[in-house]
């Protein structure tokens, strides 16, 4: 599903008919992925940020001996880059991946930093979106950090589908990973990742087939008595 300017944070409060000349003004360009294809690489500069319009990119980081660990999955309406790009030269530190076929905005920052010559009126408010958007990046991470600090797997997979049930409002939902890109997530292995949900679906925690997940109300209390003791 593509998603349109009008209903994406970054343009929140901006008009529709004035959408276009808040892209033209920025020099706002589009451009499509195939699945796998790198749209931003390590150890280069980002100019610009990224908004999906449709798809989605997996943001990656790789070592010298070869591992690889997923940092994030960023979908339509979604911002990526946009950390590296209001900085002046800094190299990026992952690479950003195309998850599937991908349209993207290209926003380059310096014109969305620097004050406009025509005084748009909304380069103002642009900022204002941005900065939330970073706020809530910055929430999400810690979010992460909170997945990732109990030391079992089922610990982990509960604090993250539990987080997942309740942003899509259902016990029921599809997550942006496959097995393999949840366990570097997640941090853990995939084959143990992959022997723990066996054991969870055999424990009545959820049920699942590839990327879709459904938790019983034993998993959900369970994730909330482990959220009890980690505050304790």
């Amino acid at each position: 599903m593509e998603k349109t300017l009008p209903d994406v944070l970054l343009f929140q409060g901006i008009r529709k008919e004035e959408i276009q000349s808040v892209c033209t003004c920025l020099g706002a360009r589009r451009k499509s992925f195939d699945r796998g294809e790198l749209l931003l690489h390590a150890g280069e500069p980002a100019a610009y940020m990224g908004l999906v319009l449709r798809g989605g990119v997996n943001i990656e980081a790789h070592s010298y001996w070869g591992g690889s660990n997923l940092f994030g999955h960023v979908g339509p309406g979604e911002i990526f880059a946009e950390a590296y790009a209001v900085i002046p030269g800094r190299e990026m530190l992952v690479d950003v991946v195309a998850n599937e076929p991908t349209d993207v905005l290209f926003l380059p920052a310096a014109r969305l930093l620097e004050p406009c010559a025509k005084a748009c009126p909304f380069h103002t408010r642009l900022l204002q979106n941005l900065l939330q958007i970073l706020a809530r990046k910055n929430l999400h991470l810690s979010t992460r950090m909170m997945h990732t600090a109990s030391r079992s797997i089922r610990a982990r997979l509960l604090s993250y589908l539990s987080e997942q049930a309740v942003e899509h409002g259902s016990n029921r939902f599809a997550i942006p990973f496959s097995r393999q890109q949840l366990a570097d997530y997640l941090g853990v292995d995939r084959s143990a990742l992959s022997k723990e949900l066996s054991k969870m679906r055999q424990d009545g925690l959820l049920t699942y087939r590839k990327n879709q997940f459904a938790l019983t109300d034993q998993a959900l209390e369970a994730d909330g008595k482990k959220a009890g003791e980690w505050q304790g």
